[in-house]
């Protein structure tokens, strides 16, 4: 997996105290002087869109959600027991396609997540910036989180819907529940599927990234633009 360069110069910057000892640590931008606080932060700007784009490349990959057992969307907890009566009575491929279904649509949603976190980015504060290269491990996923979740949620609200149809989700979730409240004496299911998937895909991308975070803080990745080489070294 490559996520080339999200926050690659944190192993360097994360322990600084204020902008003083964080351009201390810079190398300098010619032999007159260091870098300036602007530079630096556009600097960390560029490394989180790097960053960024590659982690969405990822979670769009075919059946990447399914594939990866931390992303991955499981039938709900609160659907248990109506799984395994399904199961019981000879509905396991249909309980499968649903389960696949549902991390199809999840891929198919993440893909449009890139622009709101780069929106996010963009608005990023020299005190942002200041608490992201001296915070913890997940410090720019839990700021990208917090300043992105509802947007992404609102967003992927429509996406997930017209996934779950395309996929036939949706169809295949009301069969089988037709199905289930038919079995004798079993409670009749209701249950948000849209707002469980779509929160399950969110779930997904901010683990991607807090991982991806927590590997370049421990061994940073190559700097492909020349403004990551002006910033971080080359």
């Amino acid at each position: 997996m490559k996520i080339p360069v999200l926050l690659s110069g944190l192993l360097i910057l994360s322990s600084c105290q204020d902008a003083g000892q964080i351009q201390s640590m810079i190398k300098p931008a010619d032999q007159a002087g260091q870098l300036d606080e602007a530079t630096i932060v556009s600097g960390l700007k560029e490394a989180l869109n790097v960053g960024i784009k590659n982690a969405v490349k990822l979670t769009t990959k075919p059946d990447c959600f399914l594939n990866n057992a931390s992303i991955k969307i499981p039938i709900p907890v609160e659907l248990k027991e109506w799984e395994d009566k399904l199961r019981a009575v000879g509905l396991s491929g249909q309980v499968n396609d649903f389960l696949y279904a549902m991390n199809c649509a999840a891929d198919m949603a993440s893909a449009k997540s890139g622009d709101i976190f780069m929106d996010a980015v963009s608005k990023m504060t020299v005190q942002d910036a200041n608490n992201i290269l001296k915070g913890q491990s997940d410090a720019a996923t839990v700021y990208l989180e917090k300043a992105t979740r509802k947007s992404l949620y609102d967003l992927f609200a429509p996406i997930i819907t017209q996934a779950m149809n395309e996929q036939g989700v949706t169809k295949l979730y009301n069969s089988l529940i037709e199905k289930y409240n038919a079995i004798p004496l079993v409670k009749p299911i209701t249950f948000n599927l849209a707002d469980y998937v779509n929160n399950k895909a969110l779930d997904g991308i901010f683990y991607l990234l807090a991982q991806e975070e927590a590997k370049i803080r421990k061994d940073p990745a190559a700097r492909v633009t020349d403004l990551l080489k002006k910033v971080f070294g080359s």
